[in-house]
Order: structure tokens, then sequence, then C-alpha cells
């Protein structure tokens, strides 16, 4: 399954490499790409393995806000 989330507060390489990495931690994500200029990140993922809570609260361990 794919999702795009909307995410607040990224704006460099630093910001990209932080979110993607911290989902591409999470069992069940098989892939994450930031777009810094859309302000989101589409997300590959299992949905019997991860939840979007697990993805948000990634995310926002990082630093940065996600829209719903």
């Amino acid at each position: 399954m794919e999702k795009v989330i909307k995410v607040e507060g990224m704006t460099c390489n630093h910001c990209k490499m932080a979110v993607e990495g911290a989902l591409k931690k999470l069992a069940g994500v098989s892939n994450a790409v930031v777009s810094l200029e859309n302000k989101n990140v589409t997300v590959s993922f299992d949905e019997g393995k991860v939840t979007f809570e697990q993805m948000k609260e990634a995310i926002e361990d990082q630093g940065y806000d996600v829209v719903a």
C-alpha cells in the first residue's frame, strides 16, 4: 500500500534524510520518499505490519509535524 503524508517543518536535505530514515526503520515500511517542495512523504508499506499512528509517531519523534 502507498500513502502520502503531509509533513510541516521539513526544509532541507537533513530533514529529508531524518524523516525517510525514521520511516524505513519501521517493520513493514518498504520505502519512504520525501518531497520538500510538496511538504510530504510518500510511504510504501504493508498495512498488516505497520499503522499510520506508528508512522506519524516516527515522523514526530524527528521533530516534524504531521498534518491530518
